[in-house]
Parts: structure tokens; C-alpha cells; sequence
């Protein structure tokens, strides 16, 4: 009956070796599961998900207002370097112009925004040189040089 004993220690060994294999087996193959995963792109590992997309925002409609502008020149010699801003603020010149003189364009603008206008002028003799900005048939600035000669007069609003 010694035997059987022996046998069964035996058997008890060896199986305790082989779940202890079994536990490293295990345990490596779960250090090289996370060092692959860490180590792989992310596109290895499938496309990602894409953070939804917002539906595109439309500006609301802005109410745009035309007004008919008119910039004159009044005086008795003319005017010499007349700069003048015109429709979308483009920066107009002319070297010299006989007097009475006027310009006039029609600009659209949006609703409630008023858009910078002006117009100078140099005096090329005596006496007085008037500019004068006009917006829909109303007088919005008017200003006037008088002597000396070469006097430069400007309107803006």
C-alpha cells in the first residue's frame, strides 16, 4: 500500500507544474497583448469612430438698402487733387476739375450700417472752394475754404 501513496504524490507534483505552466503561459500572453496594443497604430486596429458632424450653419438673410450719393465741388477756380471715395470705399482721384462739379453713384449697403464717404480738395486760386456730400437728396456735410491759395478742404462722414 506504500505504493499508491507515492503515486499520488507523484501525480499531485506533476499537475501542480502544469497549472503553474499554464499560469506563465497565461500571464505572457497578456504582457504581449498589451505591449501589441500600445505599440500598433490605430489604424491597424480598424477605422475610428468620427465625432459627429454639425449641420452647417446659414447666416441669416441681411436686408440691404440702396442710396443714391452725390459729392460736389463749389467755386470760383476749379479744384486740383480731388480724392473721393466711391461705392465699397475704392479710393477715387482726379488731378483737376473745372468748377461746378459733381459725382454721383448709387451704393448698396446693408441694413442699419452706415459705410464711410468723403471727398477733398485742394483750392487752386482765391476765393472760396465748398464740398459738399449729399445722400438721398439731403445734405449730410458741407464745408468750406477760403483763402489762401492751394487751402485743402475735405467732407466725410
Amino acid at each position: 500500500m506504500i505504493r499508491p501513496a507515492v503515486k499520488d504524490r507523484r501525480d499531485c507534483a506533476a499537475r501542480a507544474r502544469s497549472a503553474g505552466s499554464v499560469v506563465v503561459v497565461l500571464g505572457v500572453l497578456a504582457a504581449a497583448f498589451a505591449v501589441t496594443s500600445s505599440i500598433v497604430p490605430r489604424s491597424a486596429r480598424g477605422p475610428a469612430k468620427e465625432p459627429p458632424v454639425a449641420a452647417p450653419v446659414v447666416p441669416a438673410a441681411v436686408r440691404a438698402v440702396s442710396h443714391t450719393v452725390v459729392y460736389e465741388l463749389l467755386g470760383a477756380h476749379g479744384a486740383r487733387n480731388v480724392t473721393y471715395t466711391a461705392a465699397g470705399s475704392a479710393l477715387t482721384q482726379r488731378s483737376e476739375v473745372t468748377t461746378p462739379w459733381s459725382v454721383s453713384f448709387t451704393e448698396s449697403v446693408p441694413a442699419g450700417r452706415t459705410p464711410f464717404r468723403s471727398i477733398a480738395a485742394r483750392n487752386p486760386g482765391p476765393g472760396e472752394l465748398r464740398c459738399r456730400i449729399v445722400v438721398d437728396g439731403a445734405v449730410v456735410v458741407e464745408k468750406a475754404v477760403q483763402e489762401p491759395e492751394q487751402a485743402f478742404v475735405s467732407c466725410a462722414v
